[in-house]
């Protein structure tokens, strides 16, 4: 069977670094064993839901490489929704119930002082036809819910998490359906998941209980549920997520010069036994992409880990793969001069400058401005200008280590480190490193 995942995400604002990462390994799982993976736009939520974020998702998603094999808005599958919902209501698996939110909490309340669990108490399947009418006479319009089958176990095999056995007794029967006739998340999904094909659900643990639920309706709509697997969630070095952990987002890392590759090998890989390294290459991660490596631990997003994860990978991209983000004028030999100083593609505009100018202009003292005066004279031009120049000087004026180099890169530059001068040199050109040395001479 071939395996088909699926992301679904709700177009109620942006994807943030958790929802990127679900994306992500549901992508990796359909990746590794060939299979599809589909991008499932949950906009049953019509108040909520912006146009503006469902083209923000499909972006997001296109800027990280994840591109789905399909699509699918459940806002256009409505017509399945109700023909699930009617079945089961033939079926005596859906209920009608009438409570309003004040009197469940109160529910919920008295049940947690008696020491019980907070579950739903099933009044609604004691009312009588009239009683129900009754409600519904004085404008009371019913929610409806999914009837758990009390004597059925609920048992899989997680993917992550290993056996899985659930009470069905210990479960609120779950809301599917508002007042107002729409959906929340539950039946729509489980519908969706079966027309779609799905294979395999991998989502967060947050989901455990829902996952409980939803395998007595794919039971109850006649269909076999898909393989569950649920990774630990999310969190920030403090211990939990926070708000600004939440809220990262494509475009933040973007604007922070983060490269779409360093965010994936941090998160194919955070919260599994498997290192976290600086992996360009998509088809290793995939490769080693293996459920069983997932650990029970929350994963622990690391702005720092990000950082070094993104340096590294900026270290190791091509010329071709940022010569349309680089500054006019740096070729692939500026390029290969500048990146190992880089953390971001974006710094290459001030380190360039390095070459275009102009420079900041040091001060020095006149031992240091008769050498500089020295090196002036003494600069020849070769293919090899930087390791030509040093050798003179160090024939000449017996100097050596730091105090051979230092004096001519601040001269050159401006700076006291930064890219090789044996790559930075051929770029300042004869004339303009002349000019620079002899300024600094006379300064």
């Amino acid at each position: 069977m071939t395996t088909v995942t699926r992301f679904a995400p709700s177009p109620t604002g942006r994807l943030h670094v958790g929802n990127i990462r679900t994306a992500l390994h549901n992508w990796m799982l359909a990746a590794k064993r060939g299979g599809r993976f589909l991008l499932r736009i949950d906009d049953t939520d019509a108040e909520r839901s912006r146009e503006e974020y469902v083209e923000a998702i499909r972006t997001d998603l296109a800027w990280l490489g994840l591109s789905p094999d399909g699509e699918e808005r459940q806002s256009q599958r409505m017509a399945l929704y109700e023909e699930a919902f009617e079945q089961l209501r033939a079926a005596g698996r859906i209920y009608p119930a009438y409570e309003t939110q004040q009197e469940l909490e109160l529910k919920r309340k008295i049940q947690l002082g008696r020491g019980l669990p907070p579950i739903y108490d099933r009044a609604a399947l004691q009312l009588t036809e009239e009683q129900r009418a009754a409600k519904e006479a004085e404008g009371v319009a019913p929610h409806w819910r999914f009837k758990l089958d009390h004597d059925e176990p609920i048992a899989w095999d997680d993917g992550v998490r290993g056996s899985q056995k659930f009470d069905a007794a210990q479960l609120s029967d779950p809301v599917i359906r508002r007042a107002d006739r729409s959906w929340l998340y539950m039946l729509p999904s489980c519908v969706d998941d079966i027309a779609m094909g799905i294979t395999d659900v991998l989502r967060g643990e947050d989901h455990v209980s829902n996952t409980a639920v939803q395998i007595q309706m794919f039971t109850a709509l006649g269909a076999p549920p898909p393989r569950f697997a649920h990774e630990a969630l999310l969190v920030g070095r403090e211990g939990k997520l926070s708000k600004r952990l939440g809220s990262l987002g494509c475009d933040a890392f973007r604007e922070r010069g983060i490269e779409p590759e360093a965010l994936i090998a941090l998160l194919a890989r955070l919260g599994t036994s498997q290192p976290v390294e600086p992996i360009a290459a998509r088809e290793v991660l995939v490769n080693t992409f293996d459920l069983s490596t997932f650990g029970r631990a929350p994963a622990k997003f690391d702005d720092a880990e990000l950082e070094r994860i993104n340096a590294a990978i900026v270290h190791q991209l091509e010329y071709s793969a940022v010569a349309d983000r680089l500054p006019d004028g740096m070729d692939e030999a500026g390029w290969h001069a500048i990146r190992p100083n880089l953390q971001t593609v974006g710094e290459a505009q001030d380190w360039w400058k390095l070459v275009t100018g102009p420079i900041e202009a040091r001060e020095f003292d006149e031992e240091t401005r008769a050498y500089l005066a020295t090196a002036a004279d003494a600069l020849a031009w070769s293919d090899t200008p930087w390791a030509d120049l040093t050798a003179t000087l160090k024939d000449s004026t017996g100097r050596k280590g730091k105090a051979l180099f230092l004096p001519l890169r601040q001269a050159l530059t401006g700076m006291d480190h930064g890219p090789d001068m044996g790559e930075l040199l051929p770029l300042i050109g004869e004339d303009e490193a002349r000019t620079r040395l002899r300024a600094a001479a006379t300064a």
